[in-house]
């Protein structure tokens, strides 16, 4: 079954009405598959289950942590540049094994922490290998908005802003009529 939705599989293009002949695609799963998400599921929690821990991740608890994953949300932790290099050179030689890549353009990276010495050094962007990855102040993750303060005002307030929304949106529907 895995083989029907990797080999020999072909497309065509519908542009303004005219379909284009068909093409063999040479990477990837069919879009629309209903095995495609679980073939990618299976394949990047094999590369995450892959990755050596580095030796000075962060601690919770017992429990030694240096990446979160969630589908295809995932983070690198380290306590500084060199682990989360380390980190990234391990994932994405795995990865690439697999037949994975890492998408530049969604990937981004934040510095948090308490202290502010690394604030003052804003590097705009952070390359290894072949990739740039854009420095951020914040972004979400799994609806949560993390920051290199460690504040979760912003986060706090986006909620709050939501609510606020939902709350005017529903109010015609929530007045008692008498």
């Amino acid at each position: 079954m895995r083989k029907t939705c990797v080999q020999k599989t072909r497309s065509a293009l519908r542009i303004e009405g005219t379909l284009s002949s068909f093409f063999e695609n040479k990477t990837g799963l069919k879009q629309g598959d209903p095995l495609s998400p679980i073939l990618f599921s299976l394949a990047l929690q094999k590369v995450i289950q892959s990755i050596n821990m580095v030796r000075s991740s962060i601690r919770i608890g017992k429990e030694q942590l240096n990446i979160l994953a969630y589908a295809d949300d995932i983070a690198l932790i380290g306590k500084n540049e060199i682990e989360i290099r380390k980190l990234f050179v391990e994932i994405e030689n795995i990865a690439r094994k697999f037949g994975l890549q890492i998408n530049q353009e969604k990937t981004k990276y934040v510095i948090v922490e308490r202290k502010n010495s690394l604030k003052k050094n804003k590097i705009g962007h952070l390359k290894m290998k072949k990739y740039r990855f854009e420095r951020v102040e914040n972004f979400k993750y799994l609806g949560v908005i993390l920051n290199e303060d460690n504040n979760n005002q912003i986060d706090l307030q986006e909620r709050l802003k939501n609510a606020n929304k939902t709350c005017c949106m529903l109010q015609k529907f929530l007045k008692i009529k008498t």
